[in-house]
């Protein structure tokens, strides 16, 4: 494969077409969806009916803050189907969260959702360097889990070949990259470090790995963790963003060509800001959390779906469309540890910056009293012994302590004692 910038006869015109082509194309599509969910969803109608606003108020892009938000928990009530703006003659596809933190959440798609949901993911693996030549090996989950199929059908769509390997049997996935030699790899970015670890162990070196590009995505991850996993395995590491209430992984993508942020494909998904304590947009270019609307979904229509993630919009570069800073946090990924806002990433940033440690951790929080207590478990890269331990130990509380403001406890583990994750990683156990 190559990761030089595609011939621009390559690219979908709307990749790079001006800024008022787009943004006519998204308000005749936005009428179109407020009307769709207004008309064909009871929960909707009701929601829209109670703000005081219908799909007639909206002209432009700028009236969209009329309208109500959507978040998970409208998905919890109107579970199964309750959102569902198509019959069930015309549905094709279901898939759905695990619901570890209640009902699971369903999201459907009709035969045009499959093809707009292959197209824009054939258009991320492009953008991310990938062409028909490539043989894409997809280490993301299959099933109920939106990441596998997903990155599947893009990469036929695009003309590569797949792998469909899913999650776990590291062992045996290291085994067909060595075999098979593909070019791209489709995981989260906590899954590679694990591979990585397995093609150490089995002498697979970068140089002799056929893998020049991986696809990341499904959890928050750092530069740092991409300059780990970079130079590890030798590879060019590209962020892609997606939600399976939106549609699945494939709503932006970081292009090869600049690795700046993540291009958002504006024609089907219309990205906002909001301040996450008062719900106002916030200007492009400030940090804030981010909201889709759905402008092409058929069976399921989403509007101004509020998704946690902290992110900031910025111009477009590679792509005429806006770009996404990387998402490193989430409002409800946050803990308040004695009052102070803690995200796992900053933890991240300060164990990955040190040589000394592995790339694994996990965060755990209880109670002791009145007050919360935070200990850090992180993965020792070599063996050490006590005193080396003690002092691994001593400095990472002392960064924690001094950079983001919190006393922690970090306890050094053995390599392995950190629970690894067959899909995304489980950073934080807390027992309060």
């Amino acid at each position: 494969m190559t990761v030089s910038k595609h011939d621009p006869q390559d690219l979908d015109p709307i990749e790079i077409a001006s800024r008022d082509e787009i943004t006519a194309v998204q308000v005749g599509r936005m009428k179109r969806a407020l009307t769709r969910a207004y008309e064909n969803v009871p929960h909707y109608k009701a929601k829209f009916d109670a703000h005081g606003v219908h799909p007639d108020d909206f002209h432009s892009l700028e009236d969209l803050k009329k309208f109500p938000f959507s978040t998970k928990e409208d998905l919890r009530v109107t579970y199964p189907y309750g959102l569902f703006a198509s019959p069930m003659s015309d549905i094709v596809r279901l898939h759905a969260s695990s619901g570890t933190t209640g009902k699971p959440t369903v999201v459907a798609y009709t035969k045009g959702d499959i093809d707009v949901w292959a197209q824009v993911m054939a258009r991320s693996i492009r953008a991310a360097g990938g062409t028909r030549n490539d043989m894409v090996h997809v280490s993301y989950g299959y099933g109920l889990f939106t990441g596998g199929l997903g990155a599947h059908y893009g990469a036929e769509r695009l003309g590569a070949t797949v792998i469909p390997m899913s999650g776990g049997q590291t062992e045996k996935q290291v085994q067909l990259i060595r075999d098979f030699r593909p070019t791209i790899i489709m995981v989260t970015p906590s899954y590679m470090l694990a591979l990585a670890d397995e093609m150490e162990r089995t002498g697979l070196t970068k140089e002799e790995c056929s893998l020049e590009v991986g696809i990341f995505g499904a959890e928050p991850w750092t530069e740092e963790m991409r300059s780990t996993i970079e130079e590890r395995v030798g590879i060019q590491a590209v962020d892609i963003y997606g939600l399976s209430e939106i549609v699945g992984p494939g709503v932006s993508v970081e292009c090869i060509e600049t690795k700046d942020g993540l291009h958002i494909w504006e024609d089907h998904f219309y990205p906002e800001i909001i301040n996450p304590d008062t719900g106002e947009p916030v200007a492009d270019g400030e940090l804030g959390e981010l909201v889709f609307t759905t402008l092409s979904k058929e069976a399921q229509p989403i509007i101004r779906y509020r998704t946690r993630d902290l992110t900031r919009l910025l111009p477009g570069t590679a792509r005429t469309m806006r770009r996404m800073e990387k998402v490193t946090g989430r409002t409800d990924d946050m803990l308040i540890i004695r009052g102070v806002n803690v995200f796992p990433s900053q933890i991240e940033e300060l164990i990955l910056k040190d040589d000394r440690f592995a790339p694994h951790y996990q965060l755990e929080v209880h109670k002791e009293g009145p007050l919360d207590k935070l200990t850090v478990n992180v993965e020792s890269r070599a063996p050490a012994d006590e005193s080396a331990a003690a002092a691994m130990a001593k400095d990472l509380t002392h960064h924690i302590k001094s950079l983001i403001g919190i006393s922690a406890k970090v306890q050094i583990r053995p390599e392995g004692a950190v629970e690894r994750s067959m899909g995304k990683a489980k950073r934080v156990v807390d027992h309060r």
